[in-house]
């Protein structure tokens, strides 16, 4: 059984001086002042310890929106077309909107996520600002509490120029009283990276699991060039990780040899882990466990089945043809939604009469194995729990489409051990959500090797992150027979022949490592090609659904972000904050 380590431990001891000491106000703005802090609570190593907890405790969310969650399943994932919001418009239909690339200012999901985020920058300032008051806490304390601040910093604040762009930016020298003067800039990335310099300089590589250290801040840095199109800084990075790189536990890092285990809360803080979150149950608060994930199990499962609620995550139609192969490769030309393609016809899905399952037969393959350790599939075994019975564990079949999601999903075995079931529904677990992983830097790192045109080196990388979803050992295996579910076909690449091909080799392998983890959207905005991909998603599930894409379309030069929230501009006045384009 997974055990609360050191770090979980100090991060639930810690929530009562948090609550005391750092504002959760409903406005990032109404952060006190650092004066107004008791100096007997931060003066000392143990305070700022405490404070420094609070701020890793923001990597989980503040405020208990499912949008300030890291795992982005809206925001990157159903808005990348990895997935629908697989329900109807009368539930959470504040979503609805935004997976339409239709969402407007006044939305107050948005505005949560807008929120958590300057709340965890917040509460990095405060670290830092306490540090420069501190009693007793040694140089080499003081430089490794203030590398993990201005690291977590960094990730917040690329967080929210992912989204949003054009942000206000401060560090811990700005009096709270002033923050509302600073104005909307897209000028983020000399911030993140200056934060990023400092937390790899001074943070160790060795220190308790759940801490950021060297490593991570190298990776974060690495993607934060990559975002700039950088390529040659990126490499540098990357390069650096791949050779160098280790857990906080010392590590190596590598690619684990069961894919799944990857999502399996039985190997967290695993090698191939660099930056995640920590969960823990039974704190007294859900909050701790993944919360953010309590809506997107299969619907309605009853005991048979995790989590009993609710489907509103729904990997797409399109993401599960993406997972044909020939000759054990993707269909790179995107061809994959072609009926041409299909080994069994899976198109003939209807919108008549509410939608009928009878007509959806279920590809015969070739297919990529890592189809099911990602897609909840019909009559294919679902984890430890049953065969995946089809619209049974599907609140919408018409609306959402034939699939359930599979990964960061807990196991019949480890429920109320590995889950927190204290709350209305048993879909907290425990597994860490990991918002930078191994195999995600190697797929970053062969971007960067193809834009310096060495392109075996990228060949490499992602055929290493193919090699491990070949090893049949860990296929999805019928329980009754041991025979694969699935006709699995997947090879290694031969040649990339040059840059155009190399590119959308590298492309296709993130799309089909990273599905569901909530990278898609991002991806597609910082490639470019984000709008004639999505209305491409846009026409093809749409024509396999119901109404919820009629109409819908992205639009070039507005839908890449999101608008800034309307209640931040009303805080801060119209000549401070100014709206994104289009909006």
């Amino acid at each position: 059984m997974k055990t609360m380590n050191k770090f979980k431990k100090m991060a639930v001891l810690a929530m009562g001086l948090l609550m005391f000491g750092v504002s959760c106000s409903d406005e990032f703005l109404e952060v006190l002042p650092t004066g107004s802090l008791a100096d007997a609570q931060v003066g000392t190593k143990d305070g700022i310890e405490g404070l420094l907890i609070g701020t890793y405790a923001a990597l989980n969310g503040v405020f208990g929106n499912r949008f300030e969650g890291p795992n982005h399943w809206v925001t990157g994932s159903i808005m990348g077309g990895e997935a629908n919001k697989g329900t109807d418009a009368g539930d959470y239909s504040t979503i609805n909107p935004i997976q339409r690339y239709e969402v407007d200012p006044t939305s107050g999901d948005l505005n949560n996520l807008w929120r958590g985020r300057f709340e965890g920058i917040a509460r990095a300032n405060a670290v830092l600002s306490a540090l420069a008051n501190a009693t007793d806490v040694s140089a080499a304390d003081a430089a490794r509490i203030a590398g993990e601040a201005r690291m977590l910093r960094a990730h917040f604040y690329f967080d929210l120029k992912k989204h949003f762009n054009s942000i206000p930016v401060f560090d811990e020298t700005i009096e709270a009283v002033d923050i509302i003067l600073i104005p909307n800039t897209t000028e983020v990335y000399p911030q993140i990276e200056a934060d990023l310099q400092f937390a790899y300089d001074n943070l160790p590589a060795t220190t308790d699991a759940g801490r950021v250290n060297k490593w991570a801040a190298a990776s974060l840095m690495g993607k934060a060039k990559l975002f700039q199109n950088k390529f040659a800084e990126a490499k540098t990075w990357f390069d650096d990780v791949i050779a160098n790189g280790v857990t906080p536990s010392g590590e190596k890092y590598a690619l684990l040899d069961n894919y799944a285990a990857v999502f399996n809360a039985e190997f967290d803080n695993n090698a191939e882990a660099i930056f995640d979150v920590e969960a823990a149950n039974n704190t007294g608060s859900t909050q701790n466990a993944n919360y953010f994930d309590d809506l997107n199990y299969p619907y309605n499962t009853g005991p048979d089945g995790p989590g009993n609620c609710c489907g509103f995550f729904q990997p797409s139609i399109s993401l599960g043809n993406s997972f044909r192969t020939s000759a054990g490769l993707p269909l790179l030309d995107n061809s994959f939604n072609d009926a041409a393609n299909a080994v069994a016809d899976n198109f003939t899905f209807s919108q008549i009469d509410g939608g009928d399952e009878a007509a959806f037969v279920e590809d015969a393959g070739p297919l990529d194995p890592r189809i099911d350790h990602s897609i909840g599939r019909k009559g294919v075994q679902y984890l430890d729990w049953i065969e995946h019975p089809g619209s049974a564990w599907i609140r919408s079949f018409p609306y959402a489409g034939p699939y359930s999601p599979k990964k960061y999903v807990y196991y019949k075995s480890q429920e109320n051990s590995l889950t927190d079931g204290s709350s209305w529904t048993r879909g907290y677990a425990l597994m860490n959500y990991t918002i930078i992983r191994y195999a995600d830097v190697l797929l970053m790192a062969a971007e960067a090797e193809v834009e310096a045109g060495s392109l075996m080196k990228a060949m490499e990388y992602v055929n290493m992150v193919r090699a491990r979803a070949a090893n049949a050992t860990f296929w999805v295996k019928n329980v009754d027979t041991g025979d694969d579910e699935a006709n699995y076909e997947i090879a290694e690449y031969t040649s990339f022949p040059d840059k155009a091909y190399a590119t959308s080799a590298v492309r296709f392998e993130r799309k089909l490592e990273l599905s569901g983890e909530g990278h898609a959207f991002f991806d597609l905005v910082r490639w470019g090609i984000a709008a004639d991909y999505l209305n491409d998603y846009l026409a093809f599930e749409g024509s396999k659904l119901v109404t919820k894409f009629g109409g819908a379309s992205f639009t070039a030069g507005k839908s890449e972000y999101y608008p800034i929230p309307q209640t931040q501009i009303d805080i801060q006045g119209p000549d401070v904050l100014t709206q994104n384009p289009g909006y």
